[in-house]
């Protein structure tokens, strides 16, 4: 029997009323802390559509933050989340009917934007970060770049991968320009090793490199 994880649904071990509210929430704070991988001295929450017409009543807000926080979907703290977190943090709420209904933008320390859905029963996916088109959900170790777009990138990225033996399950690449900025990642089915990251962080003309475990 496939076990379930933490982006599967949990229910009812859960805080709060609705797990695409509540539950897709925390989780897309948790996956969001995950990529940025870095101190959180402060937080922007853009919640759209649905999200904001009814997310206090549900407690998206206090999921969004909990989650950025690291708080998982089971802790009774997330309750309590504006009293106790010792970050900056702030909501917007807006409607555009282009968005998911359950979706927001996270933007973290004023340099980096992650947008996401909640998509039914406690789902989530990722869909762009820094405006890089995505769709990461949480059900692979993922290795995430940012880089200057010129050729021989993807080889030498996916060489250093591959001679560690690790498996890549799918890859999606984007750029904003011939020469710009781009952005990859690969899924892959075994979690990499530090020495695959601090290798592409050597690369020239990396920007960012960070991993992001499967949470389970």
């Amino acid at each position: 029997m496939k076990q379930k994880g933490l982006f599967d649904v949990i229910s009812p071990i859960m805080i709060g009323p609705s797990s695409s509210h509540t539950a897709g929430a925390i989780r897309l704070g948790l996956m969001a802390r995950a990529i940025y991988n870095n101190s959180i001295n402060c937080v922007e929450f853009t919640l759209y559509n649905s999200f904001a017409q009814t997310g206090k009543g549900h407690g998206t807000d206090k999921g969004l933050l909990a989650g950025i926080l690291g708080h998982r979907v089971d802790d009774v703290k997330t309750k309590n989340i504006f009293s106790i977190a010792d970050i900056e943090y702030v909501f917007n709420y807006k409607e555009d009917l282009s968005r998911h209904p359950n979706s927001v933008d996270i933007k973290i320390n004023n340099e980096m934007m992650i947008s996401g859905d909640s998509i039914g029963a406690g789902e989530i996916k990722i869909t762009s970060i820094n405006g890089f088109s995505v769709n990461l959900a949480g059900q692979y170790h993922t290795i995430l770049l940012m880089y200057k777009d010129k050729p021989g990138m993807i080889s030498q990225v996916s060489k250093i991968i591959q001679d560690k033996s690790i498996n890549i399950a799918s890859f999606h690449c984007d750029r904003d320009g011939k020469g710009g900025t781009a952005s990859m990642y690969f899924a892959l089915d075994a979690e990499p090793v530090d020495s695959i990251i601090n290798d592409i962080k050597r690369i020239d003309d990396v920007y960012f490199v960070t991993k992001v475990r499967k949470l389970d």
